[in-house]
């Protein structure tokens, strides 16, 4: 009986130690759509973000990862450009005030690679996501860098006079840096 308790005692030590809800540090975390206007490059951050990431580098298919960001929060340098794409034509966030991703699956993809696919979720449109994350340990902490491309109109992002490609590029990468331990 006792030689039970002390092995489900280790077995649940063991489980609670393999997989683990990172604290993310937002300070040194990052999310931005990198688009083209113009046909300039550009790269603006989403202020406001919540990043959670249950990881298991041992066994990465038991791992989650869930991201919500806020839309009214990208930051495109000046102020009446942001109240802009926070409207009903751009992220329209009063309606929809968060985009979100929720993984389905994290698979190892080799040594510091993973692929991580799930639901993206923006303006109320639900696409289904695949996309390559490195991963690597750095001072006790697990750092995440990858990209996800899409196409903004997919998410009905650039309504109106806004559906032209011209001045918006269709193509937008949404670029996240995640520290965590």
């Amino acid at each position: 009986m006792k030689k039970s308790v002390l092995l489900a005692a280790l077995l649940a030590v063991a489980a609670a130690a393999s997989a683990a809800v990172l604290k993310t540090d937002p300070a040194k975390s990052s999310v931005s759509a990198v688009f083209k206007q113009m046909n300039v490059p550009v790269e603006s951050p989403f202020k406001k973000h919540n990043i959670v990431i249950d990881y298991n580098a041992a066994a990465p298919d038991t791992s989650k990862a869930t991201v919500e960001i806020e839309t009214a929060s990208l930051d495109l340098g000046e102020a009446d450009m942001n109240k802009e794409v926070a409207k009903k034509d751009w992220f329209n966030s009063a309606q929809f005030p968060k985009a979100t991703f929720v993984s389905s699956a994290i698979k190892s993809a080799g040594a510091g690679k993973l692929t991580v696919s799930g639901k993206l979720t923006i303006k109320g449109k639900v696409a289904d996501v695949t996309f390559p994350v490195t991963v690597k340990a750095d001072g006790g902490k697990q750092v995440f860098d990858g990209a996800l491309p899409i196409k903004r109109l997919a998410f009905n992002i650039g309504e109106g006079e806004w559906k032209d490609t011209g001045m918006v590029a269709d193509e937008v990468t949404i670029k996240f840096h995640v520290v965590a331990q």
